[in-house]
């Protein structure tokens, strides 16, 4: 575990890649404590400077020969074989990792968390290693745990509206440039993804297994699972990808185990820390990824019975995936561990 200090040396791998610039924002507007600040990324961006509280640091190349002497906390934002090469390593050697890959997930030895849901599993890390969900899974699990802890939940099914920005700044580039060159009846190039993107949608995040679900669709279920603690709750979900240069969307249906009424699935939605309740149908309020951008809190809207199902509800939900769903959560985990 994290040893107690006044401040924290703290290293950013993948700190040029735009959810480490993020977290560079987040470290800076929440005042984390930081003695000193290492900053890795490939060798193409080493020698760049970024700046964080005040103070110019300079972004070293990240290599085998890289030393991480004296770094208590280290924020892995980048590939999966980053991960799998420095999260091991550093954790053995005494540095807290909080890793946002999906590689140490579903490890048993490695706490997932998201500290609003179950900032309690951070207690035992054997690994010296903790994961942060995909960006689609926190949003799901704050807007689930209230009703969890409120009525029980038998089942979920959600859809997903993701942002270009979950795929890297070349998606969203992908994306402005396809744009404009429609507008201008040019001939479209895809590169970043199979199709073209602006003015589309592809149901598709991943690869595919054999029975047609998407790599993102399965993690969405078995991090569920992990983080509510719920290993046989019954969740499935479509993911798809939609011309929005940033923040997520979800619609969920959520099958409860005892009745809730609207007005108490709003009154303990607004009660979950982290949560803004923006729902006035009569008034066409509804959380839309402009509202969300930006923004620390995951927003909560178009909350109705189905009376499809017994006890049941729908929910939209947006959040800005490249805060909340990694950058701030990271920064969430490190203020748990330094305040614990």
């Amino acid at each position: 575990m994290l040893k107690k200090k006044s401040s924290y040396v703290m290293a950013i791998l993948g700190a040029t890649g735009a959810v480490g610039k993020e977290t560079l924002e987040i470290l800076d507007e929440r005042k984390f404590p930081i003695a000193g600040l290492r900053l890795f990324a490939s060798k193409r961006s080493a020698g760049g400077v970024l700046a964080c509280q005040g103070k110019e640091w300079t972004v070293e190349e990240l290599t085998p020969e890289s030393s991480f002497a004296g770094i208590d906390i280290a924020l892995i934002s980048a590939t999966d074989p980053i991960s799998r090469e420095y999260g091991e390593r550093l954790g053995k050697s005494g540095i807290v990792v909080i890793d946002d890959s999906g590689v140490f997930r579903m490890d048993a030895n490695v706490p997932l968390v998201v500290p609003e849901v179950n900032a309690q599993a951070l207690s035992a890390m054997p690994r010296g290693i903790v994961s942060i969900p995909n960006c689609t899974t926190t949003p799901l699990v704050m807007a689930l745990k209230p009703l969890q802890d409120t009525a029980g939940i038998k089942r979920v099914v959600v859809t997903t509206f993701q942002s270009v920005s979950g795929t890297g700044a070349a998606a969203m580039d992908e994306l402005v440039t396809q744009t404009k060159d429609l507008m201008a009846f040019r001939d479209v190039k895809a590169a970043v993804y199979p199709y073209q993107i602006a003015f589309n949608l592809l149901p598709h995040i991943g690869s595919f297994n054999e029975q047609g679900d998407c790599s993102e669709e399965v993690k969405i279920a078995n991090e569920t699972r992990k983080i509510l603690g719920s290993p046989t709750l019954r969740v499935t979900a479509t993911t798809v990808r939609v011309p929005v240069l940033r923040c997520h969307s979800e619609a969920i249906n959520v099958e409860l185990h005892a009745p809730l009424k609207v007005n108490e699935a709003r009154a303990a939605l607004a009660a979950m820390p982290g949560v803004i309740v923006y729902d006035d149908p009569n008034r066409k309020l509804y959380p839309m990824p402009l509202d969300a951008t930006g923004k620390d809190e995951v927003y909560i809207g178009r909350i109705r019975e189905d009376p499809s199902v017994t006890n049941g509800l729908n929910l939209w939900v947006v959040s800005d995936n490249l805060r909340k769903g990694a950058a701030l959560n990271a920064v969430q985990i490190a203020e748990c561990l330094v305040n614990g």
